[in-house]
């Protein structure tokens, strides 16, 4: 089968569009303990730390899972609004919006991955905690509720 130099280039640059997706792998960062106290008791959490402006643009894109008990924590470094969007985000998540002293001032439950619409904080936040969907259902975290640890300083 002879195959002509145009349909060669064609695919060429069709692989070459598709779009960048890295690995799980290529995603992790460094990985930090934290605990939310709830009403039902404690609840510990391993989460990534995206501090930094590339860590928080990239965020939780182009995963297609996350265990029970992980998370990805954002800091902005003060208190802020804040607006997050699931663009690129294949996995539901429920999305924690945390004050600098700790508090979770509310909560996005069950986010649609790969929406570009806004989920906003209901006021000013320095962290958002994202987790898997239905996760602060199931261990009863709710608005009020302290979250410590290492990367949230000594609250």
């Amino acid at each position: 089968m002879r195959v002509s130099k145009s349909a060669v280039l064609a695919a060429f640059f069709l692989v070459a569009a598709l779009p960048f997706a890295p690995t799980s792998a290529q995603l992790a960062g460094p990985r930090q303990e934290l605990t939310i106290s709830t009403k039902a008791g404690p609840h510990e959490f391993e989460v990534e730390i995206a501090d930094d402006d590339r860590e928080r643009a990239l965020g939780l894109m182009f995963r297609r899972s996350m265990s029970d008990g992980e998370g990805m924590l954002f800091d902005f470094g003060h208190d802020e609004p804040a607006t997050f969007w699931m663009r690129n985000t294949y996995i539901p998540l429920d999305m924690l919006f945390i004050k600098s002293d700790g508090t979770i001032e509310s909560i996005a439950k069950h986010t649609t991955p790969l929406s570009d619409k806004g989920v906003p904080s209901k006021g000013p936040v320095r962290y958002v905690l994202e987790i898997n969907a239905g996760t602060s259902d199931e261990l009863g975290i709710r608005a009020g509720d302290k979250i410590t640890g290492p990367a949230l300083g000594a609250h």
